[in-house]
C-alpha cells in the first residue's frame, strides 16, 4: 500500500508557467486592486470588470503549460498516494497528470450561479451578462473570493490529517485558512516546505525541512528526499 503524500501548492508553482500573482509586489493583480476583482463587494460594485478580469485570466490560462514542478508531482503518483490541495484556480495540476486535486479557492474553468453556490458548470470561454443558470440567475466565476467561506476546507483538513508526508510548495503561507492546514498534520508527520522566500512557521510540533528555492528546483530535491524515505 502506497504511503500518502499530501501537497499544499500555491501561486509560486504556477508563476513558473507564466501565471502572475498579486502577492509578489504591491497587492495588485494584473494591474487591479485585488479587492476590486476578488471580493463580493467588487462583484456588487462592478460585475462587468470582474467578469472581464476572469475572462482574461481564462484566455491566458489556455496559453500556458504545466512546468517541471507540476510534472514531478504527477510522476510521484508512481510511488505515493498523492493528494494535492491547491490554492490555485488554474488547471495545470490536472493537465500535468495529477489524479487527486482539491481546489480550495475555486476553479477558473468553472462558473456558478449567483444564487445557488452548488450549481456549478464547466466554463472554458468568456462569461458574460445573460449567461444564466436554469432558474434564470446570472452566473459568476467559480472563485472563492476574499471574505467568502472555503467550502473545501473540511475535506482538506481530513486529507491532511491522513498524510504520511506533508509538503508545502510555492506559497507564502499568508492566506488563511489554507495556511493553517500544516497544523492538521498528525504528530510525527515529516513536513517539507519548498518556496523561494519561505515564511517562518512558528510553534510546529513536527520536524520541518525547508528547501528555499523555486518550485521546479525544489520539487526535484523533494522527490529525491521522499524516495529516500520509502
Amino acid at each position: 500500500m502506497k504511503k500518502k503524500l499530501v501537497v499544499l501548492t500555491g501561486a509560486g508553482i504556477s508563476a513558473e508557467s507564466g501565471i502572475k500573482t498579486f502577492r509578489d509586489s504591491d497587492g495588485l493583480w494584473e494591474g487591479h486592486d485585488v479587492m476590486e476583482v476578488a471580493s463580493p463587494e467588487g462583484w456588487r460594485n462592478n460585475p462587468a470588470l470582474v467578469m472581464d478580469f476572469y475572462n482574461k485570466r481564462r484566455q491566458q490560462l489556455k496559453k500556458v503549460v504545466p512546468n517541471a514542478a507540476h510534472l514531478i508531482l504527477a510522476e510521484l503518483e508512481q510511488h505515493f498516494d498523492v493528494h494535492i490541495i491547491t490554492q490555485n484556480v488554474d488547471d495545470l495540476h490536472e493537465r500535468a497528470g495529477s489524479s487527486n486535486v482539491l481546489h480550495l479557492h475555486g476553479e477558473l474553468l468553472k462558473a456558478r450561479s449567483t444564487k445557488r453556490e452548488n450549481y456549478i458548470l464547466d466554463w472554458t470561454d468568456d462569461l458574460n451578462f445573460g449567461d444564466l443558470d436554469d432558474n434564470g440567475h446570472q452566473l459568476r466565476p467559480h472563485i472563492v473570493w476574499f471574505g467568502e467561506a472555503v467550502p473545501a476546507l473540511e475535506e482538506a483538513i481530513s486529507i491532511t490529517n491522513e498524510a504520511d508526508f506533508f509538503a508545502v510548495v510555492g506559497t507564502s503561507l499568508q492566506v488563511y485558512p489554507a495556511a493553517g492546514l500544516v497544523d492538521f498534520a498528525k504528530p510525527g508527520t515529516p513536513l517539507f516546505y519548498v518556496d523561494l522566500n519561505p515564511a517562518r512557521i512558528p510553534n510546529l510540533r513536527n520536524e520541518l525541512e525547508v528547501i528555499p528555492t523555486t518550485a521546479s528546483e525544489g520539487m526535484k530535491l523533494l522527490k529525491e528526499k521522499l524516495l529516500a524515505r520509502l
